[in-house]
């Protein structure tokens, strides 16, 4: 079987938390991943996210059962296919920004809890014009833990 990045440009690069901040409009406490560790243009890429017991979310979600929601899940396979998008398109001299517009085939297969590392994997399925379509998937310790079919448009923030 073929893999996506078979016929992909071999460049690989990276983004730490400083530059994912220029990449994306999110902050504390809604920056749901720490750093991309590859990405291969728009075409794919893996971030990470270390699930901590500081998360503001596991004060409700569940007290003495902690539990990282599922939609946070698939907000941060979100935020690295968008951080993926903008890295795609610096080119482009207007401020641009990233909206999701569709969340399908959503499944949520086990838990995530305080301790785990969570390692977004996107791969492009398309691009049509400024909107970009994502397979996502959340795994912990190799193990598929969410997955989404995501969709976001890149475009001028002041349109919106």
């Amino acid at each position: 079987m073929k893999h996506p990045m078979d016929d992909a440009p071999k460049a690989l690069a990276a983004a730490d938390i400083m530059r994912l901040l220029e990449l994306l409009p999110h902050r504390y406490p809604f920056l749901l991943v720490d750093r991309i560790l590859e990405m291969h243009g728009d075409e794919f890429g893996i971030g990470l996210k270390n699930v901590t017991i500081n998360e503001p979310f596991f004060q409700g979600h569940f007290p003495g059962t902690p539990v990282m929601p599922g939609v946070l899940q698939i907000e941060g396979m979100a935020q690295t296919a968008g951080a993926m998008c903008m890295a795609a398109r610096e080119s482009t001299e207007q401020p641009q920004g990233v909206y999701f517009m569709a969340i399908d085939k959503a499944k949520f297969r086990r838990i995530v809890t305080p301790g785990d590392q969570l390692y977004y994997h996107l791969t492009k399925i398309r691009q049509r014009f400024n909107v970009w379509k994502y397979q996502g998937e959340a795994r912990v310790n190799g193990e598929t833990v969410a997955e989404a079919v995501i969709t976001a448009m890149v475009t001028d923030r002041t349109e919106i």
